[in-house]
């Protein structure tokens, strides 16, 4: 098993790539729900990945409904500003699904609606709206792997 991060609907093509970064860098698969902001062949894309692309186990899906339908039996957690509870008082488990929302917007409201015991957030300030997306994913993740003894890396 592993740990999961989910991005619906990207925008940026250097958070996602930086995300992919961090997938191949924690063994970590990647979901990302169309429709993307930017091609796959997109250079910042691919420069914000360097050559980790090929370590990166990559899933794509149509809709939201398609993702879930997939994955029905997942244990699912959304990041948002609005989260009732910090990431770190959740106890996560391997195979556990971390799914943020686009830059801009953030998680439909139809789609956080059907889940809202598991919405989370990360602890700030009031300087800012939010943090960087793939800054997010880390933070998230590494408290994720912490809590399951970081299986399979050093």
């Amino acid at each position: 098993m592993a740990l999961n991060i989910v991005l619906h609907e990207p925008l940026i093509p250097a958070n996602t790539g930086n995300v992919a970064r961090t997938c191949a860098a924690t063994r970590t698969k990647l979901h990302l729900i169309e429709p993307l902001g930017f091609s796959t062949d997109d250079r910042y894309l691919k420069r914000a990945g360097l050559d980790y692309w090929h370590a990166v186990d990559i899933t794509y899906y149509q809709s939201f409904a398609d993702f879930a339908a997939k994955h029905s039996d997942g244990r699912f957690f959304f990041i948002e500003t609005s989260g009732n509870k910090y990431h770190s008082e959740v106890k996560y488990r391997d195979g556990d699904f971390f799914v943020f929302g686009k830059e801009t917007t953030g998680i439909p409201q139809d789609i956080l609606s059907q889940y809202p015991e598991q919405i989370i957030r990360i602890p700030m300030g009031d300087a800012t709206r939010s943090l960087n997306l793939s800054n997010t994913a880390a933070i998230v993740l590494y408290e994720a792997l912490r809590q399951i003894g970081y299986p399979g890396m050093k």
